[in-house]
């Protein structure tokens, strides 16, 4: 009761106020997300994600190092596939001297200790920019999963430590692990995009792969932005299909179902801050019109106080950089 107690005894000086603060940010709390590009001494800015870049892999070891350096734990591969190689079947995802499997090796060469992550679906590889086969303008779900099964051996086989379907087909978590165990890969991780919605954030993403939709959208097999409570089921189905990470994607607009997630199941929790959330900060930060660092931090934050474990974020080297 008011004078007893009073709300700003503990906010009166900073170095009060870090003792009680409740959420931090850590360098290990990052995964960083990294497109792969063929070619030689390739850094090449992506024009719609100001300061992020493709690298080439003779320039990609260069910057795992120094994510590493920094204190980060993680790297999630994305690779831009030429558009001769693209096809219906994404035949090339399966490619043993593929792009993303030449991309493991080197990095894992480079950098043994670092966990790497790549990214487990169709889209990249198809010349319709969908994340499965299509048939008469239809996703098909059952063809998909054996590529999508194929696809997360080929990359066990090169080196990677989790791989990440990020495709919504629906059982395919089960179709990839029963894979990876029939071959002995049996401490790979998934870390499954179980709750990925039909967002609008994605676009800077797509314009870094080529890989936009060539008809229609991807609210067939992503989930309605509009609903919160088939989340947790989506979630609790992956696990028990052998998922190990569950992700929440994209991150800020989606906290009320980071934390329903939080509250229900006891798998660590990835959410994913995406590329329109980056852009959007970095254009606004460019006119003037937001504090970059400041808005950063406090996006990062809420979602650690939303109950992410881990973050995948564009932002994190501007971050760790802050923070030391």
């Amino acid at each position: 009761m008011y004078p007893l107690k009073r709300n700003r005894r503990l906010r009166s000086k900073k170095s009060l106020r870090n003792l009680v603060r409740e959420t931090t940010i850590h360098p290990h709390d990052f995964i960083v997300p990294l497109f792969l590009v063929e070619g030689k001494n390739i850094k090449e800015e992506i024009s719609s994600m100001p300061n992020y870049y493709r690298f080439s892999l003779d320039n990609v070891c260069k910057e795992v190092k120094q994510l590493w350096d920094l204190g980060v734990q993680a790297v999630l591969l994305f690779a831009k596939v030429p558009e001769n190689l693209k096809d219906n079947y994404g035949t090339e995802a399966l490619n043993p001297d593929g792009l993303m499997q030449r991309g493991i090796k080197e990095i894992k060469a480079c950098v043994p200790e670092i966990t790497i992550m790549t990214d487990v679906a169709l889209d990249p590889y198809s010349n319709f920019g969908h994340d499965g086969i299509v048939e008469n303008n239809e996703i098909i779900n059952d063809k998909t999963n054996e590529i999508l099964s194929g696809m997360a051996l080929s990359h066990a086989e090169a080196g990677v430590d989790v791989v990440a379907p990020s495709d919504m087909m629906d059982g395919r978590i089960l179709s990839i692990r029963k894979t990876l165990e029939k071959s002995g890969f049996h401490n790979i991780g998934i870390m499954s995009y179980a709750v990925k919605y039909a967002s609008n954030f994605y676009g800077p993403f797509r314009d870094a792969l080529d890989s936009k939709p060539g008809f229609g959208d991807k609210q067939t097999y992503q989930m309605d932005f509009a609903n919160r409570f088939d989340s947790v089921g989506e979630a609790k189905a992956d696990i028990e299909e052998g998922a190990d990470i569950i992700m929440v994607k994209p991150g800020i607009s989606y906290l009320d179902i980071l934390r329903d997630l939080k509250d229900n199941i006891n798998s660590p929790i990835a959410i994913y801050q995406v590329s329109g959330e980056y852009s959007m900060l970095k254009a606004a930060a460019q006119k003037g019109w937001l504090d970059h660092d400041k808005v950063m931090f406090e996006q990062l934050i809420s979602m650690k106080r939303a109950g992410a474990t881990m973050i995948a974020s564009y932002f994190a080297k501007d971050a760790i950089k802050l923070l030391s």
